[in-house]
């Protein structure tokens, strides 16, 4: 069975940069053909897809989100990270890992059928 587990700070402060890790349990990240992905949901909000690392190490992030999103991954751990800078409090979110199959252009965006397995989610808020 794939598990995935998001961890991380649940407070951060305006400006500074926001560090999750996603630990994959059950399958290796490197696995061809998938993609591990970083969503989040706002408060009252729906769910906002944010950027993926492939099994080959090439990222993919949405581009209202580029200029401030970093993905890696640590394969020899089997986690993947996301890096969110300049945070403001409208990147106050419920952040979620999830594993997608398919190529670039098929497993971008929050169709939940693009999707097999997800974390549970860590809440994050961003308040002085």
């Amino acid at each position: 069975q794939v598990q995935l587990q998001e961890s991380g700070p649940g407070l951060v402060k305006p400006s500074q940069t926001l560090s999750l890790t996603c630990t994959v349990s059950g399958a290796s990240i490197t696995w061809n053909g998938y993609y591990w992905s970083w969503i989040r949901q706002p408060p009252g909000k729906g769910l906002e897809w944010m950027g993926a690392i492939a099994y080959s190490g090439a990222t993919i992030y949405s581009p209202s989100l580029k200029s401030r999103a970093s993905v890696s991954r640590d394969a020899f751990r089997n986690q993947f990270t996301l890096q969110l800078s300049s945070v403001t409090p409208e990147d106050t979110a419920v952040y979620y890992c999830a594993r997608a199959r398919g190529n670039p252009y098929t497993v971008v965006g929050v169709d939940q059928r693009i999707y097999d397995f997800w974390g549970q989610g860590t809440q994050v808020a961003v308040s002085s």
